[in-house]
């Protein structure tokens, strides 16, 4: 008997994409990265050119040694 497996077949794993996400000083407009970088030159709908990114939400607890 003749065991037949495609060797075409590849099994692609998910990739976890983490978007990070920047505020505006001026302003505060959110921006993703991917937003930025389909812009030609980095600068908010305000026309400031100074961003900082925005941190997530959760809160990580380290246990102590």
């Amino acid at each position: 008997m003749i065991n037949m497996v495609d060797e075409n077949f590849t099994e692609e794993t998910p990739q976890e994409t983490f978007d990070v996400v920047y505020s505006c000083l001026r302003c505060g407009t959110h921006v993703s990265n991917s937003e930025l970088s389909r812009l030609p030159e980095i600068k908010c709908i305000c026309g400031f050119r100074v961003f900082t990114k925005v941190r997530p939400p959760v809160v990580k607890t380290i246990k102590a040694v």
